[in-house]
């Protein structure tokens, strides 16, 4: 038998010697929670790839742990290699588990290294479960009166509970403290106490360790039975009178029920000497190794769990107030300066990651005065709006926030209504008094999206300048692939957590608005606010600073470009509603004549929206062959599926003309007029920077990037976007950027040559695929050679090809191999980018974006080989979302330094839309292409096409 033998008794080094630990035994079953951590967590990797989620979720775990339930002896347990006295008894013990997960067993010696150099003695006893070893020390530590917690996930363990054991489990926490399995807790969820646990698991079996049970008889009957009967021996000896299947199988089992007992019985007598002779002298902290705690910093990137350890003040856990307790506070008090102070005092309910600091609401003009010197000295500040709407063009200030040192924010409430709210000052003077900090360029903020807030405080009369940070940029281009909200990025980064906006609102029905809550809660909700987020970027910005390429794309492109889309937001475009109102109603007309044909075809009516209908109509009356099923078995009706089906029936085919134009009208005719502001009548649309990972934008409220362009029906549409009067609408569209950018990273010399030459590369892939000469290529050659050309962009396969192109997948592999074998570059190139994703678990863009593939490695096949064909297209992607932002900030720049009065008012994928005077449409059409085709040095010249019309339509 071997085990870690533990060093000289010690407290670790972080925390307090002086503490008094509590006379108790903390049991971690580390075997079943690596498990559950492992398949519960996305799949965690360095940037070289190396998977870590079972390490983080055991690190995270171990420490939280040790700061919720401190105790003076502990042991972290693991199961051993190798077969139990279990697998003598019944061979085919464990027999349906697999082996373990690659990438699980990769981590098993790094979470062994964590657990030791984080005080934990870590126990292994040779042919000894882990739950065995678990039962027979709280067996022991219970004989001395010592209670024990285990922390499990393992229903196995319930029998261990009583009057001095209790179980919790920290995967079951809900967002609160970790689940506790008391007696009480145990006889709720199962029916019977913890004595009974052996016989109910003896009567249901243990599918997990492949122990049968009887047949048929789950956890209702056999909490029934043990109710009824009092134990598994009673059961027994009444097995002639059950009647039924169940008693017929129970009477079937019963020369089987004694092994099962044994196997399902947690032993609590093991031999444990020569390893563990007395848990009071070897179970115990042992020192910190900050050596290999630092070697786990570097190599897994661990730093966010390993914060704090050995550093000067940090708590026992590392996370300074990690292991307060959830504390109802008390009142808060008005001070002499005209402030009042809330943070530890401030009537909220408090969390396990909350860091409460010093927030004061500012409620005269002697504190208001203190603050603008502050802020006015201060070389950065946070600012923070609260409003009474998420829409930025409706929105109206409540209160706005301030923080130039962390941990400390000031509140200026001006908009709160409530009975009994206190006096506030008047938003109009205080708008006043500080537009001349915020119009400053020389006063530095930092905000998070800080978009919305120059939104709101335009329409207050107020323009924001000198922004100089945004944190939600910050951590789109260090990590794209994560989610960006303060929360998410606070407890991240920060092992902060603050009051989110349903803590001060509420849900649902009983949401109040901003302008009702307490000044006092507000102060810290809003100062939290603005604290986190000089907190995040005193975080995130060095990270970003020390790669001159972030620094880059985050200084000369992300920022600048925020300001440019500001503008367009803030300029809307001009929709011409009555056109729309036209097009809905005879897109209805349309709707309403596809249904009639429908049902004719159906032969019955029925509701051409609903799957389950649809279903029964193709597959049950028709009997049409399913294509696919959904996830709960049903045949698909997915476009996929009706796109293959319209090839043999006219019922598919009808389908997908009524959801296209269904689609339409529900989208864009009869929603678009309802959009139009009464203010500038025109449609305001908002950009979003940090949703797609390979940096291309987002539109949303309304969504003007996925207007149909390919049916007259989506064409007329865009029609309605239209110039105000002496106005043209002017579009510039990069043409076939993917394809030029996969020219210039392959370096393929066809490819180079066909750009440089100005031939129409679709019929230069074709000449070369099909080997024709160049004039001899046919229409059909040259719409496959497209297809070829942007389906091996975006990484598709052969299967792929064969079903785009509607040929035999053998015919498809040979064009593919064709194709690579006149363009080798493009293959070398898609070798290498796999490779280089899998070694670094990101791609680039040429302007150092990295687009981060967190399943490059994973051991899901279908996920990693999605993530081998974003590598592929990523970098083209990217790069080509790169290009049209820093052509629209070269753009806006032009028109700012030329004085002209053309505005940008569209950004779609690779085409920018400007609304132009008359005058200035030739001087434009002269301009767009001059900025936009010059923003890179490509191996290939950009080429950019320049159209001009009344509308948009006219002018793509």
């Amino acid at each position: 038998m071997t085990s870690e033998q533990p060093q000289a008794p010690s407290v670790p080094s972080d925390q307090d010697p002086a503490q008094t630990l509590p006379e108790r035994l903390l049991l971690i079953d580390a075997s079943s929670f690596l498990y559950r951590a492992f398949h519960a967590l996305p799949d965690l990797r360095t940037r070289s790839g190396l998977p870590t989620g079972a390490l983080t979720g055991m690190v995270n775990m171990l420490r939280r742990v040790q700061a919720e339930w401190p105790a003076k002896h502990i042991a972290c347990v693991f199961d051993p290699k190798g077969p139990t006295f279990r697998d003598a008894i019944y061979p085919e013990y464990k027999a349906n588990r697999s082996s373990m997960p690659e990438d699980l067993a990769a981590q098993i010696p790094a979470i062994f290294k964590a657990v030791r150099a984080l005080g934990w003695p870590l126990v292994v006893i040779d042919g000894v479960e882990a739950d065995d070893v678990i039962g027979t020390l709280a067996h022991q530590a219970t004989a001395q009166g010592i209670p024990s917690v285990i922390v499990t996930g393992d229903k196995d363990l319930t029998q261990l509970v009583n009057d001095s054991v209790v179980l919790i489990d920290t995967m079951s926490r809900d967002g609160g403290p970790a689940k506790v399995s008391d007696r009480a807790a145990v006889i709720e969820k199962f029916g019977v106490p913890p004595e009974r646990i052996v016989d109910y698991l003896t009567l249901v079996g243990d599918t997990v360790d492949n122990v049968p049970g009887v047949e048929k008889v789950g956890p209702k009957t056999a909490a029934k039975w043990l109710q009824e009967y009092g134990s598994l021996d009673a059961v027994v000896a009444k097995a002639n009178e059950i009647k039924g299947v169940v008693g017929e199988n129970l009477r079937k089992a019963l020369d089987w029920l004694p092994t099962a007992k044994t196997l399902v019985t947690v032993k609590t007598d093991c031999d444990l000497s020569g390893v563990i002779d007395n848990f009071h002298q070897t179970l115990i902290w042992q020192p910190l190794d900050m050596a290999v705690i630092a070697e786990l910093k570097e190599t897994y990137q661990l730093d966010r769990s390993l914060r704090g350890i050995g550093e000067p003040g940090a708590s026992a856990s590392g996370d300074s107030g990690i292991g307060r307790d959830r504390a109802t506070y008390g009142s808060s008090a008005t001070q002499s300066d005209g402030t009042r102070a809330f943070g530890a005092d401030d009537g909220i309910v408090g969390s396990l990651f909350d860091q409460p600091g010093e927030y004061r609401a500012i409620l005269d003009w002697n504190a208001f005065d203190a603050l603008l010197k502050e802020i006015d000295a201060a070389n950065l500040v946070s600012v923070d709006t609260e409003t009474t709407s998420i829409d930025p063009r409706a929105a109206r200030i409540v209160g706005l926030s301030f923080s130039s040192e962390v941990g400390k924010a000031a509140y200026i409430p001006v908009g709160h209504q409530y009975a009994g709210a206190p006096e506030q000052l008047p938003l109009k003077e205080v708008l006043d008094r500080l537009k001349p900090w915020f119009e400053s360029s020389d006063k530095k903020k930092v905000g998070q999206n800080l978009k919305y807030d120059m939104h709101v405080l335009k329409g207050a009369g107020v323009t924001l300048r000198g922004v100089a940070f945004d944190t939600l940029l910050e951590s789109y281009v260090l990590e794209a692939h994560k989610s960006h909200d303060l929360d998410s990025l606070s407890q991240r980064h920060l092992g902060r957590k603050g009051l989110s906006y349903d803590d001060v609102t509420g849900k649902g029905a009983s949401r109040i608005g901003f302008e009702q809550v307490s000044v006092e809660v507000a102060t810290r909700y809003s100062g939290e606010d603005a604290d986190f987020t000089l907190h995040l970027h005193q975080t995130l910005w060095p990270q970003i600073a020390q790669d001159p390429a972030l620094t880059k794309l985050y200084q000369e492109i992300e920022l600048p470009v925020a300001q440019v889309l500001w503008q367009m937001e803030h300029t809307g475009i001009e929709v011409n509603a009555d056109l729309l109102v036209q097009q809905s109603e005879e897109l209805a007309q349309k709707i309403a004549t596809l249904e009639a044909q429908a049902h004719e075809l159906a032969g019955q009516p029925f509701n051409l929206g609903s799957p389950k209908q649809l279903g029964e109509i193709l597959f049950g009356k028709l009997g049409y062959a399913p294509v696919k099923k959904t996830a709960t078995g049903a045949a698909s009706t997915d476009e996929d599926v009706l796109e293959k089906l319209a090839e043999d029936y006219p019922l598919p085919r009808i389908l997908l003309e009524w959801r296209s134009f269904s689609k339409l009208k529900s989208t864009y005719t009869d929603k678009l007029p309802k959009m139009v502001d009464p203010i500038t009548h025109r449609v305001h649309t908002t950009f979003s920077q940090a949703v797609a990972v390979t940096g291309r934008l987002a539109s949303s409220d309304p969504n003007l990037q996925n207007i149909p362009i390919r049916t007259p029906e989506g064409r007329r549409i865009r029609q309605a976007f239209v110039a105000p009067e002496g106005f043209s609408m002017v579009s510039a569209d990069y043409s076939q950027i993917e394809l030029r950018i996969m020219a210039h990273l392959s370096e393929d010399p066809g490819l180079l040559r066909a750009f440089m030459a100005g031939e129409d590369v679709h019929r230069a892939t074709a000449s070369e695929v099909f080997g024709v000469p160049l004039d001899q290529v046919t229409g059909e050659q040259r719409r496959y050679a497209k297809v070829i050309n942007f389906g091996l962009i975006y990484g598709m396969s052969a299967f792929g090809l064969a079903r785009n192109l509607d040929i035999d997948r053998g015919v498809a592999k040979n064009y593919i191999d064709q194709y690579f074998a006149k363009y080798p570059g493009v293959a070398r190139y898609m070798d290498e980018i796999r490779k280089t994703a899998k070694a670094k678990g990101y791609v680039e863009t040429v302007f150092g974006r990295r687009l981060w593939l967190p399943e490059i490695n994973s051991p899901n096949g279908p996920r990693r080989q999605g993530a081998e064909r974003a590598a592929i297209n990523a970098p083209m992607q990217g790069t080509a979302a790169d290009l049209i932002k820093i052509a629209m900030i070269q753009v806006q720049r032009a028109l700012e330094q030329e004085k002209l009065r053309a505005r940008l008012v569209l950004q779609v994928h690779d085409e920018l839309v400007l609304e132009v005077p008359d005058d200035e449409v030739e001087t434009i059409r002269r301009l767009l292409p001059q900025k936009m085709e010059h923003v890179a040095a490509l191996r290939v010249p950009l080429i950019v096409e320049v159209g001009v019309g009344r509308n948009w339509d006219e002018a793509h």
